[in-house]
C-alpha cells in the first residue's frame, strides 16, 4: 500500500525525455544466423538427451536437455517468422516480440545475465543443500529421524532468518557505498563477501559461528536483489524497460532449473555425494559472478547519482 501510494508512474514520452534515458534502437534479426543458432541449440539438447540415456545419468538432467531443445526450436521458429517477411509482419504477437527482444538484447544485458546466472545458481545451492550440509557436518547426523538432525535443521532455519535480517540492514547502507564506489565495485565486493560466507561454512565446526557466515551471505543477498537491476536500467531503452526487466528475470529461473538438474550429478561426480560440495560450488559461483560484474559498463554519473540519492 505504501508503494502504491508513493510511487510515481511516467508515460513513455516522459521517460524518453529523461537525461539518462537510453534511446530505442531496433536491432534487426538475421534469420540465417537465428536459424543456425537454433539448430545448434536443438542439436545440443538432443545430444545431451542421448548421453543421459547411454550413461544412465540422473533423470533430472533431462530437464536441461529439454531446455536446450526448447530454446533451439524457439529460435528456429523466430527465424522462420523473419524469413522473407517485413519487420511489421514478423513482430506481430507477444511471443515473437519477447523472443526477438531476448535474442537481440543489449550487450550490457547479456553481460549482466552471466552475473545473474552465477549469483542465483549459488543461491539455489545454498537453499537446497544447507540443511543437509550443516546437519551432517556441524551436527554429525544424516538421519532425518534423529534428534541431532532435527536440531541442525532448526538451526539452519535460524541461520536463514539471520541472513535475511542482515540483508535488511545492508539494503539501507548499500546506496551510500554505491555513491562512494560505484555500482560495479560495490556489487563485486558484496558478491565476494557472499562467496566468503559460503566458503567459511566448510571450515567452521561450531554451528554458532555459522552466524558469522550469514553476514556475508546476507550482504550478497541484498545486493543481488537490487544492484543488477540498477546496472541494467541505464542500459536499456525506457520504452522497453518492462519487457527487458521481465526477460532479465529469466536468468533467475534458468539457474534454478540448472541447479535442480545438475547439482546432484556434480556432487556425485566430484564430491562423493557430500552436500558440503554444493556450498563449495556456490562459493565458486559467487566469485565468478563478481568477476563477471567487471565486464559491465558503469552507468553514467548522472544515473548513478540518481540511484544513490533515491535509494536502491
Amino acid at each position: 500500500l505504501w508503494t502504491v501510494a508513493n510511487s510515481r508512474e511516467y508515460p513513455p514520452q516522459r521517460l524518453a525525455a529523461f537525461a539518462d534515458s537510453t534511446p530505442l534502437t531496433e536491432t534487426p534479426i538475421d534469420a540465417r544466423k537465428a536459424r543456425r543458432s537454433g539448430a545448434l541449440w536443438a542439436l545440443a539438447g538432443v545430444a545431451l538427451a542421448v548421453l543421459i540415456h547411454v550413461f544412465a545419468l540422473k533423470p533430472e538432467v533431462y530437464l536441461l536437455a529439454a531446455g536446450l531443445l526448447a530454446y533451439g526450436l524457439a529460435l528456429l521458429w523466430l527465424a522462420w517468422r523473419h524469413s522473407g517477411r517485413s519487420a511489421a509482419q514478423s513482430d506481430r504477437g507477444a511471443a515473437a516480440q519477447i523472443l526477438g527482444d531476448l535474442y537481440t538484447m543489449p550487450k550490457a544485458m547479456r553481460r549482466l545475465a552471466w552475473v545473474q546466472f552465477f549469483s542465483w545458481f549459488a543461491l539455489f545451492a545454498l537453499w537446497i543443500y544447507t540443511t543437509a550440509a550443516v546437519t551432517s557436518v556441524q551436527f554429525g547426523s544424516s538421519n532425518v529421524l534423529s534428534a541431532a538432525y532435527n536440531a541442525g535443521a532448526n538451526w539452519v532455519g535460524i541461520l536463514f532468518g539471520a541472513y535475511n535480517g542482515v540483508a535488511a540492514l545492508a539494503a539501507i547502507l548499500i546506496p551510500f557505498v554505491v555513491r562512494a564506489l560505484g555500482l560495479r565495485v560495490t556489487h563485486l565486493i558484496n558478491l565476494w563477501l557472499g562467496a566468503a560466507g559460503l566458503a567459511s561454512i566448510l571450515l567452521i565446526h561450531n554451528p554458532h559461528w555459522l552466524l558469522l557466515s550469514m553476514v556475508g551471505v546476507g550482504i550478497a543477498w541484498a545486493s543481488i536483489l537490487a544492484l543488477p537491476y540498477a546496472l541494467l536500467a541505464d542500459h536499456v531503452p525506457a520504452q522497453k524497460m518492462g519487457v527487458y526487466m521481465g526477460i532479465f528475470n529469466f536468468f533467475i529461473v534458468i539457474p534454478q532449473l540448472l541447479a535442480a538438474s545438475v547439482l546432484g550429478l556434480l556432487l556425485k561426480l566430484f564430491f562423493h555425494d557430500q552436500p558440503m560440495g554444493a556450498l563449495a560450488l556456490g562459493a565458486l559461483s559467487l566469485f565468478i559472478a563478481g568477476l563477471a560484474v567487471l565486464r559491465v559498463q558503469e552507468p553514467a554519473r548522472v544515473a548513478l547519482q540518481s540511484v544513490a540519492e533515491s535509494g536502491v
